[in-house]
């Protein structure tokens, strides 16, 4: 495919830290948007430590700041001195879409608010990303994907089995769920500037993520009904909807929807036709109240053969089946590589990274991906393009407004 990618010749300045918010902007940069990220002095972005924490796999790579700041200018201003604030306004005036997870209160008293930003340029998208949103009581509540996606939305709730401790989340798939989220308010407001030519506030939050993501569960809630708490493995509500081992230690999902068609496909699949003559299994209501003797029937089957094989035999006879992944399988994943979902990088200590999982017929491949850049890298790059003399560079750095 020729052409330009979609977001190209976009100025998009992200001002926000860690992740949710970060995710926004290295999509739009992967579509061909010029992507600013604004740090403080200092240690700039926590995110760049955040490889450091103890759930994350350890590695000399800094992988965690490269994956969600790719391709990335950075420029250090400090906004709270009158000389950054004005270097930052002049910014303003270029940018297209201005992406902020402040919150609520430091953004009045640095004026990051979309009120004291708009007049400066009307064309201008502000997008906010917030823990729990900006109105209602918790709307000062500092929050991260663990607490705000997970913990409040309920999902942490209903995957929890019977009688055990609570779940635990996984580190960032909130945030980047809750960064898809902000990316698709970013592009409905560009559209909406294209037909108006009028810059908008966007935004989303952790909880409203986590709550759309658990909609199902959530929904029934809203109308007084509850899913009984996840029973063990042994005692599925559906043993058709449940995880057998296999003799190689892997473990396979099936999930059998249409049970009228394939249980007696199942059947000959695992040479068991003799189950489908038995009382306890006609229907799936009789299949579902002994969902316990079909389980301990099913499991030592499964055990009895390697993944491999299970894979040709399920795939035979159009079971709805697959294989629960382990982290060790995805450098190898084929499917992952064939289809987009893992590729190469220009960054020589991590030659391959996770894209964003967006395909589009009418534009090229998306920015190939390279390292997020170091703290300050490009502010004098920056600043020089905004009409900045290097003298008055210097007289900014000295009076601390840069780094």
């Amino acid at each position: 495919m020729s052409g330009q990618l979609p977001l190209q010749g976009l100025r998009v300045l992200d001002l926000a830290s860690f992740i949710a918010g970060p995710v926004a902007t290295t999509v739009m940069g992967d579509y061909g948007a010029e992507v600013i990220k604004i740090e403080p002095p200092g240690e700039g972005d926590p995110q760049r430590k955040l490889g450091q924490a103890h759930s994350i796999p350890q590695h000399p790579v800094n992988f965690c700041w490269h994956m969600t700041n790719r391709n990335k200018r950075s420029l250090v201003l400090d906004l709270k001195k009158p000389e950054g604030r004005a270097a930052f306004d002049r910014l303003v005036k270029t940018a297209d879409v201005m992406v902020v997870n402040f919150p609520l209160k430091v953004r009045a008293r640095l004026r990051m608010r979309y009120s004291d930003v708009a007049p400066l340029n009307p064309r201008l998208i502000y997008a906010s990303m917030t823990g729990y949103g900006e109105a209602g009581p918790d709307a000062e509540q500092p929050g991260f994907d663990s607490t705000a996606f997970f913990a409040r939305s309920g999902l942490l709730d209903g995957l929890t089995y019977e009688g055990g401790p609570p779940a635990f989340s996984l580190p960032a798939q909130g945030d980047q769920m809750a960064g898809m989220n902000l990316f698709a308010a970013i592009s409905m407001a560009l559209l909406h500037r294209e037909r108006t030519g009028e810059g908008s506030e966007v935004g989303t939050s952790l909880h409203a993520s986590g709550l759309w993501s658990n909609a199902i569960l959530a929904q029934g809630a809203l109308l007084g009904s509850f899913v009984a708490p996840r029973p063990p493995r042994t005692k599925p509500r559906s043993a058709l909807a449940n995880q057998y081992r296999t003799s190689d230690g892997r473990w396979i999902q099936l999930t059998i929807v249409r049970e009228d068609k394939l249980w007696p496909e199942l059947c000959q699949a695992i040479e068991r036709t003799d189950l489908m003559e038995d009382p306890r299994f006609e229907t799936t209501e009789k299949r579902r109240a002994h969902a316990t003797d079909l389980a301990a029937i099913l499991d030592p089957v499964f055990a009895g053969r390697p993944w491999p094989e299970w894979k040709e035999r399920l795939r035979q006879h159009e079971i709805t089946f697959g294989l629960l992944g382990i982290l060790r399988d995805v450098p190898d994943d084929e499917q992952a590589v064939a289809n987009g979902a893992v590729v190469n990088t220009r960054q020589e200590d991590m030659p391959r990274t996770i894209s964003a999982p967006i395909r589009m017929s009418f534009a090229p491949e998306p920015v190939t991906p390279g390292p997020g850049p170091g703290h300050g890298a490009h502010t004098e790059e920056i600043l020089g393009e905004l009409g900045y003399s290097a003298a008055e560079i210097a007289t900014l750095r000295e009076t601390g407004a840069i780094g």
